[in-house]
């Protein structure tokens, strides 16, 4: 038995004593003496007598601590050609200045704030500070549209929206204040107040309830940390719901925390003074967890990048970043890491930097196809770590625990469930089904801390969305199977699965099997409604750069040896006849590729467009090809 298998264990068999080992991590204005709360089943509490402030744990013990002069926070932007650091010190009082400004707006212990902010300091300062004086914060992506932002101020009634005047899209800027005023006409609940930060590339027109960032930081007196219990909410975070109304993701102080600064070391391999790149956005729950809260959580250097992997201005800016900043993990989507080996197959662009402090890539957000793992592993020569979550879970759910051992890597799986995780596979009927068998991929309850305890005043919701298909357990709504080794194989939704005559087959496997091809950077494959067989696959790919796809006979050639990849591979059971060569793939800004629409789309319905995607052009120029017009 290695450390891995013990430290799992002894998170399964005594979950009281592991986790209250360690909530030590962190500063408690009152500790607690009981784990869980397992009283209102499936309402599970973590340290239900704890009291603590999370903004304190991540900025002030540090600087209390001595080391206010280490970099808590790094602003990379190369798209304004910018650079700062805030020190723990500095990152410190700048948070409880705005503590000030929203406390001075009327803002206190469970009130909420809104923040539709880009990728600036000012957006991790906003949410630092609603946790310190113990109000709720809800990040809602930049440049949302208005009608979808209206709705999140609806549902979670914000006393204050903070905004800034514009964000930075590529070399597009894109006005923010014009947004967010319609969402305001829009919503039926109206802020009291709106914070504006004004940025030299467009300035905001402000109106009567509009204050402007720096003239209130000026005024501000600093306010100090405010303890409030562990179960009370620290953010909510919406994520797309089947009904079209997004669902308010709750965030509880003390557990997350608690999982937060377990993950850091244990997952990641990273620890204070240590340097992490999580290139993401604040607006998913990867930029809370692993650009803002966990990496102050553990005294470590956390980078936040305003930019793209590619075309800000070239394919070698997430290499730039990690020589210049020392980086040790690096942590983005594998679309990102598509995008770049598209960009720069050959990685000609790494020879231009010096990226030897770098120890780990860790890619999650979708499944990693064994093309691009490979690609990155060949490329980096450092362990290439798969990790599965989800918005709901705050954290990991299964990874490759580097700070403890690494365990063997299997390219397509992201390795073993973490300590706490309890992740089962079961069949239609809830029964676990035999190792390597595909099925719903569930967790036993409880949930560690960290998951969500449920969503924002809609308990039934939460409940029918989660806890109702199978008795005692949450269902991720992922498919996929567990081997004999226990490592975890995540095949994608369980809608991505397609019934071909009769046989259920995964698309992920059909995709791993088109990404494999040379000359292919990425692809989707959907399952489309046929009268005979009741779906057929439909495939799509992306050519890498420098693929000549215009030369005569190159896309009936290609297609016909995708064909036979997928026949040799799958079987002749999965029926992929129908390839297409596509400029790019529709997907949100977080870089999921928007299957289901796709399938819609294909099927004749007239899908919406959904809110979160990145480019509504790409999603056009598809719309013929998924209709055959």
């Amino acid at each position: 038995m290695g450390a891995y298998d013990d430290i799992f264990r002894a998170s399964v068999e005594d979950p009281e004593r592991f986790w209250l080992d360690a909530a030590a991590a962190l500063d408690w204005h009152t500790a607690p003496t009981t784990a869980l709360d397992s009283s209102n089943p499936p309402f599970y509490r973590w340290f239900p007598d704890g009291e603590l402030n999370v903004a304190y744990n991540a900025l002030d013990r540090h600087v209390d601590a001595g080391r206010g002069d280490q970099a808590a926070l790094i602003y990379d932007s190369p798209v304004t050609q910018s650079q700062r650091t805030y020190t723990y010190a500095e990152l410190r009082d700048e948070v409880a200045r705005f503590a000030g400004v929203l406390a001075g707006l009327g803002v206190g212990v469970g009130d909420r704030v809104v923040i539709y902010m880009p990728m600036v300091p000012e957006a991790a300062v906003a949410m630092l500070a609603c946790a310190r004086i113990g109000a709720v914060h809800s990040v809602v992506f930049g440049g949302f549209a208005p009608k979808e932002l209206a709705v999140r101020i609806d549902d979670a009634t914000p006393k204050v929206v903070v905004s800034a005047s514009c964000g930075i899209e590529g070399k597009r800027v894109i006005e923010y204040k014009p947004l967010l005023d319609k969402a305001i006409e829009l919503a039926a609940h109206k802020p009291d107040r709106q914070v504006i930060l004004q940025r030299p590339q467009a300035a905001a027109a402000m109106g009567d309830a509009d204050v402007d960032w720096v003239e209130a930081m000026a005024g501000a007196t600093p306010a100090d940390p405010v303890p409030v219990k562990a179960t009370d909410p620290l953010y909510i975070l919406y994520t797309s719901g089947t009904t079209g109304k997004p669902k308010g993701v709750v965030r509880d102080g003390g557990g997350y925390a608690v999982a937060l600064a377990w993950s850091m070391p244990n997952v990641y391999d990273v620890g204070a003074g240590e340097t992490i790149f999580t290139a993401s956005d604040v607006g998913w729950v990867v930029g809370h967890s692993y650009i803002v809260y966990a990496p102050l959580l553990a005294g470590a250097t956390t980078i936040l990048y305003e930019g793209k992997p590619v075309g800000t201005p070239d394919a070698g800016q997430f290499w730039r970043v990690v020589a210049d900043h020392g980086v040790k993990s690096l942590f983005t989507a594998p679309t990102a890491f598509r995008a770049i080996k598209k960009e720069d197959p050959k990685a000609e662009h790494l020879r231009d930097h010096d990226v030897s402090s770098l120890k780990y890539l860790f890619l999650a957000g979708e499944r990693l196809d064994p093309e691009t793992y490979h690609w990155a592993s060949d490329t980096l020569g450092i362990p290439v770590i798969d990790h599965w979550w989800q918005t709901e879970t705050g954290w990991p759910i299964v990874a490759n625990p580097a700070g403890i051992e690494l365990l063997p890597i299997k390219p397509g799986s992201p390795t073993r469930p973490l300590p706490g995780w309890d992740v089962q596979v079961l069949d239609i009927a809830g029964k676990p089904v035999e190792a390597g068998t595909d099925g719903a991929i569930v967790v036993k309850l409880p949930m560690p801390p960290g998951a969500l305890p449920t969503l924002w005043n809609d308990d039934e919701r939460f409940v029918r969305s989660y806890m109702a298909a199978f008795d005692g357990y949450y269902l991720t709504g992922d498919g996929g199977n567990i081997d004999e080794d226990g490592y975890v194989y995540v095949m994608g939704r369980t809608d991505d699965v397609i019934n071909v005559a009769g046989h259920r087959l995964s698309t992920g496997s059909m995709e791993e099997v088109l990404a494999s091809h040379p000359d292919v950077a990425e692809c989707a494959v959907i399952g489309v409604a046929d009268s005979m067989k009741g779906q057929i696959p439909r495939g799509f790919v992306v050519l890498k750069a420098g693929v000549d796809g215009a030369a005569e006979g190159y896309e009936d050639t290609l297609r016909a040896e995708l064909v036979q990849l997928v026949r040799d591979q799958i079987g002749a059971v999965a029926s992929l006849k129908d390839v297409a060569v596509v400029a790019a793939l529709p997907k949100t800004r977080s870089g999921k590729i928007l299957r289901k629409t796709m399938r819609g789309i294909a099927d004749g319905n007239d899908e919406p467009v959904p809110s979160t995607i990145e480019s509504a052009e790409v999603l056009d120029a598809l719309r013929p090809i998924l209709r055959k017009d």
